[in-house]
């Protein structure tokens, strides 16, 4: 006994000798550079002390639990009885660890106003397989959660959701408001009150000692134009222009402020510099550009998928429901689903663990385009479309052939380059058919049919009520149009023509996949018919992201997949809070409607323009524009809208009011290009920043409004697709806020700014009489946040003509919104409250998923009206505002081109800038979570992902120093060298390499805030954008031609060792 008590000593004593070994040499064990080491210092400390005394140092508070928290909540196992633990209460909010608005539950100490844990939301489609019915009530919800239900009966957030909570307690939140002291963008600030703020901004003066600056009343004009030789431009309101990061719930009130009071046209969001050109691309093809709708497969019955430069669980939002339901799917016993995803780097849903039926193509960066006109002309020549779907021309054929949609593939098009109709439909005039009269009864106007050629070999209106050719050529007398034959085709011959006019060895050689491959590919997808689904989203960033946008969801068209089972799943959208609603009309005397031109120059063609029509005159070539158009585009672009404001063109813009937006770190090469610029308020007069934070842009402005962080603000938001039945997000503040009060006692904030603003200019829409009733003259204020949301989530609550149920009082008690009764009492009517109340302890209104299908289990019930494009005649009207040219109908083959038209390769050599860079998405780590701890603490820093062929042929090892240099400047980091990336590709993963947020110290009222220098960890992409060399005295940075989208994707570079 003795000898055996010995012997365990003597082992334990050698692990112990190991353990000390281990933490001895840590920092090359654990992460190999001293980077690595550094953001995992503390939790290495923690748990070396752990596993020598067991207790990190400190006893745990439980001797069989430890630190970990109670339960949520405590059920008895007999009785179920559910109990809440003391002093806490469970409400419902939406989580920002994303753009993507899942719903959260969020575990709430009232007595020290502290998140204690945030899980997810029970009812929200995006948090959990199986969600609860509006019906049921919290605490039978919450007793379910604690029974075991198997992995669909749970609700979860991901990583970043779980750990948000962080931003609530950082000690580098702005909590009143700043002023700049020094000059713009030295760090040094001072505190002033929230009236002097509002003084300051609406009034202006010389606010800094450097000169007079206007504000917002000197601007505010919506009648006298901007600029009078060109009166198209619209009015001096445009000259504010507001930026939104994105809707995280409150951009309704922002809009409201922006746009429908102030009246200015220019607003943006992130959009532009994260998914653009994917969403115009997709919205081209899917007949909608300007409403850009957005889809995701139907996870549960689709059998194939083709993922392009988006990794499903890893990027192209929701990517924690998409995890949950690609795993749910790759593992069912009956038609495992397949998947293939196209990138330069080996994605985490392509791994080993991902088990299989799957697998990785590897692929050179921005190169997408080519591969999927490769497999556009394979499938078409092979026929392997969906002809059945493709031959419906209309909508009456469509609901013969029980199909969802229909297309224009059998529409006939002029296709004579040298007529001066080319690339438009043939109408029924043009044979001279009668206009066809609308529906008796209709408020619509009578339109002319477009035609199609039948089997039977004659032309017919694409209304009929039968299939249509697909494949036609043919020589026609239009009597409409003259009377000599014109070539036509059909939209399908057409598209098959442009895919034929390269080789597959040609596509092949560009984008790096063998023709096998390719071939095999487009077999392979097409084989399962209107069950294989394409997918893309950020990948599409490129030089060429319009075009290969539109393509890749060509791959969906020919397959005939919209709205069917198994195949790509139309967002449903949300319940409209903020319209001329059910029971609250926010309609308002004296609503403006933004005019003019965007400073952005899109939605708007440059021929129709004074400039354009000046030099016509004047016998000049109109081209190029002075800077590029985007015809295409609805909404405005981000991406030019700062750019122009600068440099004038097409007018100058006097106020910035930016909200949470972060362009200097978020948009490739914006702070190469801009920043000196930015820096100068004789070139932009006056920046404000709403923000929590003080984030790169932030840093730069001359006011900071302090903001409430999610989880201290209301919100009515929609989940971020992948949602088939219509679904609000909605949140009331689950903590006190923690900003500074205004005289008034209301918390100083977004919502107390605008309205302050607004109210000292007299814009209407705002105090009282702001909000209405419909079919009433009835009028309610609009003061405080909660008089915007409170009825705004009433119009929710009301919505289709569907009113909720009421919300009981156990349902307030358990959600801890039991507080808010008397303020919706108060803000509502009295038979209104209760329903108020049953959208806001489920943390939104969402419809029944099992609802979504038709009858018989075929089609989505929410229909998708728009015809489905193979051929766009109004995309082909428009033209290259630089070069004249006209832009393709369809999809075909660009290479990545900068403004003027050039390729990007004959601008910057291969020999210069061998390789090319691309970014990817953080299953962690987004561009505003890096001050959270145990986030950090997880992946402190990202690494530059290296082939391992490259790598060897450079000497280079992995935890080398490395550096990548672009036309626009370098960065320096560790390299990682691998198999799983494209050779002669780099690789750089998003959400690293900040500069503030806490890294640099900034200086209040004379005080050091202090700073973190482990939040400056790894490296940033967009430190090697550049400014496009081909846009002359009108720079900016690169940016796609045909989205208006910022280009980060297949940026050229080269790679440097670092000499130790």
């Amino acid at each position: 006994m003795n000898d055996k008590l010995k012997n365990n000593a003597t082992e334990q004593e050698t692990i112990n000798k190991n353990r000390r070994k281990l933490f001895k040499h840590g920092a090359v064990a654990v992460g190999g550079t001293a980077a690595f080491a550094a953001g995992y210092a503390e939790t290495a400390k923690k748990a070396y002390i752990g596993l020598t005394s067991g207790s990190s140092g400190e006893s745990p508070k439980h001797a069989v639990r430890g630190n970990s928290l109670t339960p949520e909540f405590m059920i008895d196992p007999d009785t179920k009885e559910l109990t809440q633990q003391a002093g806490q209460v469970v409400s419902p909010s939406s989580c920002l660890g994303c753009w993507t608005q899942c719903g959260v539950r969020v575990r709430v100490d009232q007595e020290n106003n502290e998140i204690l844990r945030i899980s997810g939301n029970p009812y929200h489609p995006l948090a959990t397989t199986y969600a609860a019915t509006m019906s049921t009530s919290v605490r039978d919800v919450f007793t379910k959660l604690g029974f075991e239900g198997g992995y669909g009966g749970r609700a979860t957030t991901c990583a970043r959701g779980t750990s948000m909570q962080g931003q609530v307690t950082s000690p580098f939140r702005v909590l009143g408001p700043l002023k700049r002291v020094g000059k713009r963008g030295s760090g040094e600030w001072q505190r002033i009150s929230f009236e002097q703020l509002i003084e300051e901004i609406c009034e202006g003066g010389d606010l800094f000692g450097e000169g007079h600056v206007d504000g917002l009343r000197a601007i505010y004009d919506r009648e006298t134009p901007v600029d009078s030789e060109n009166p198209e431009y619209g009015p001096i309101s445009n000259q504010l222009l507001v930026t939104d990061s994105a809707n995280e719930g409150r951009t309704a009130l922002l809009r409201r402020f922006a746009q429908q009071s102030f009246g200015t046209i220019n607003w943006g969001n992130h959009g532009s510099y994260c998914g653009q050109s994917f969403r115009v691309g997709t919205g081209m093809a899917l007949g909608n550009v300007k409403s850009m709708p957005h889809g995701k497969p139907d996870w549960k019955d689709a059998h194939f998928g083709l993922f392009i430069g988006a990794a499903p669980a890893q990027s192209g939002n929701p990517f924690q429901r998409q995890g949950r339901e690609l795993a749910e799917a790759r593992s069912r016993a009956d038609n495992p689903f397949k998947y293939v995803v196209v990138s330069p780097i080996l994605p985490t849903s392509s791994s080993l663990a991902a088990g299989s039926g799957n697998r990785w193509l590897a692929v050179n960066p921005a190169t997408d385009l080519a591969l999927v006109m490769a497999l556009i002309r394979r499938i078409i020549e092979k026929e392997s479309y969906n002809k059945k779907y493709l031959e419906q021309p209309g909508p009456a054929a469509m609901k013969v052939a029980n199909e969802a949609t229909h297309s224009n593939a059998t529409h006939l098009l002029i296709n004579d380059p040298e007529h001066p109709r080319y690339g438009t439909f043939v109408r029924g005039a043009d044979l001279g058919w009668a206009l066809a009269e609308a529906e008796e009864g209709s408020d619509a106007k009578a339109e002319d049919v477009f035609v199609v050629q039948l089997a039977d070999g004659t032309l017919a209106p694409h209304t009929v009520a039968q299939a249509a050719e697909l494949m036609v050529e043919m020589d026609v007398v239009l009597p409409g149009v003259g009377d000599q034959a014109i070539k036509l085709c059909s939209a399908l011959s057409k598209l098959r023509d442009e895919a034929q006019k390269m080789s597959y060895e040609e596509y092949s050689e560009i984008c790096g996949i063998s023709v096998k491959d390719i071939t095999d590919l487009a077999d392979e997808f097409s084989s399962f018919g209107n069950r294989a689904v394409a997918d893309a989203h950020g990948g599409t960033m490129n030089g060429a992201g319009f075009y290969t946008a539109y393509g890749i969801a060509m791959l969906n068209n020919l397959m005939g997949n919209i709205n069917m089972k198994g195949g790509l799943a139309l967002d449903a959208g949300p319940f409209g809070p903020f319209g001329p609603g059910p029971r609250y009309d926010f309609r308002f005397k004296g609503q403006a409607g933004p005019k003019g031109v965007a400073l952005s120059r899109n939605n708007r063609a440059y021929e129709s323009t004074s400039e354009y029509k000046r030099k016509v005159a004047a016998g000049e070539n109109p081209y190029p524009a002075k800077a590029p158009w985007y015809p295409l585009p609805a909404g405005s672009l981000t991406s030019e809208m700062l750019a122009s404001g600068i440099n004038g063109y097409p007018y100058k813009v006097k106020v910035w009011l930016n909200h949470m937006s972060n362009p200097m770190y978020a948009l490739n090469g914006f702070a190469n290009t801009l920043k000196d610029d930015i820096l100068d308020p004789k070139k932009l007069p006056l920046i404000i920043a709403v923000n929590p934070f003080i984030n790169e842009t932030a840093a730069i402005s001359d006011y900071i409004v302090p903001d409430t962080v999610t989880y201290e603000s209301w919100g009515i938001g929609a989940p971020w697709s992948d949602v088939v039945v219509r679904s609000s997000t909605i949140r009331t503040p689950v903590l006190e806020p923690r900003t500074e009060k205004t005289a008034d006692g209301e918390v100083v904030c977004l919502e107390s700014f605008l309205i302050a603003a607004a109210k000292r200019l007299g814009m209407p829409g705002f105090g009282e009489n702001a909000i209405g009733e419909p079919n009433s003259d009835i009028r309610y204020p609009l003061n405080t946040a909660s008089d915007f949301y409170l009825r705004g989530m009433c119009n929710i609550a009301y919505a289709q003509g569907r009113p909720v149920g009421d919300a009981s009082d156990d349902d307030l008690m358990l959600t801890g919104m039991d507080k808010y009764t008397e303020l919706i009492r108060n803000t509502v009517k009295e038979e209104e409250w209760r329903k108020v109340a049953m959208v806001i302890t489920r943390g939104g209104r969402f419809d029944d998923v099992e609802d979504a299908w038709n009858e018989d289990q075929t089609q989505l019930k929410i229909q998708h009206k728009a015809t489905i494009t193979v051929w766009d005649e109004s995309l082909y009207k428009t033209r290259h505002s630089m070069t004249g040219e006209n832009n393709s109908g369809c999809p075909t083959y660009y290479p990545t081109r900068l403004a003027d038209g050039s390729s990007m390769r004959d601008v910057f050599s291969s020999d210069e800038y061998p390789m090319l860079i691309t970014s990817y998405k953080s299953n962690l780590m987004s561009s505003m979570s890096i001050g959270v701890d145990r986030l950090r603490q997880v992946h402190p820093h990202n690494p530059i992902s290296i082939n391992k062929e490259d790598a060897a042929a450079m000497g280079i090892r992995n935890g080398d120093t490395v550096r990548v240099v672009s036309p626009g400047g370098s960065i320096q980091g560790v390299a990682l060298v691998r198999d799983g990336i494209q050779q002669n590709a780099i690789a750089i993963e998003h959400g690293y390499g900040h500069w503030e947020l806490g890294v640099r110290e900034h200086s209040i009222n004379g005080k050091k805030t202090g700073k973190n220098e482990e939040l400056s960890a790894g490296v940033l992409i967009n430190q090697l954008g550049f400014s496009d060399p081909t846009r002359g005295e009108q720079k900016n940075i690169w940016v796609d031609w045909g989205s208006g989208a910022a280009v980060r994707q297949g940026m050229p570079v080269r790679l440097e060792k670092v000499a130790a």
